[in-house]
């Protein structure tokens, strides 16, 4: 990844990531713009709706990796792409194998109590490799 790369990345990444204890347990949360919220929730409200969870990580071999978690909902037509700098997350992504669970939230909810979106993943498994490849991708 060339330094100019790297920068345009770093931009891009999205930071407003964070975890809160859910039942014990560390869940991992994407927080997103009120608006952006409000229009998911209205959308998928009272719908059967099942989230595929992809991550695509990029890394350059000099220490830097990043993940695009892609959400694609099954109501709405609605897909969101995040890019988070696992550098400063890995607690995120460890948090992400350990539960298999991701959230999405708004910056004025009470994180694990109120206007939390829950997604299960339905592969846990892919979240385990990705972390593994996320802690290869970092000690080089």
């Amino acid at each position: 990844m060339a330094s100019e790369e790297l920068e345009k990345f770093l931009l891009e990444r999205h930071k407003e990531v964070t975890l809160f204890d859910f039942e014990g347990k560390n869940v991992p949360c994407i927080i997103v713009d009120e608006k952006k919220f409000h229009n998911i929730m209205t959308t998928i409200a009272g719908k059967p709706v099942s989230v595929e969870t992809n991550l695509n990580i990029l890394q350059d071999g000099l220490g830097h990796v990043f993940v695009r978690v892609t959400l694609q909902f099954s109501q709405g037509g609605i897909e969101e792409k995040f890019l988070i700098y696992a550098n400063e997350a890995v607690d995120f992504f460890e948090a992400l194998a350990e539960t298999a669970m991701l959230s999405l939230s708004s910056p004025h909810s009470a994180y694990g109590s109120a206007n939390v979106f829950m997604i299960q993943l339905p592969k846990p498994e892919r979240a385990q490799n990705a972390l593994d490849i996320i802690r290869k991708g970092l000690h080089k």
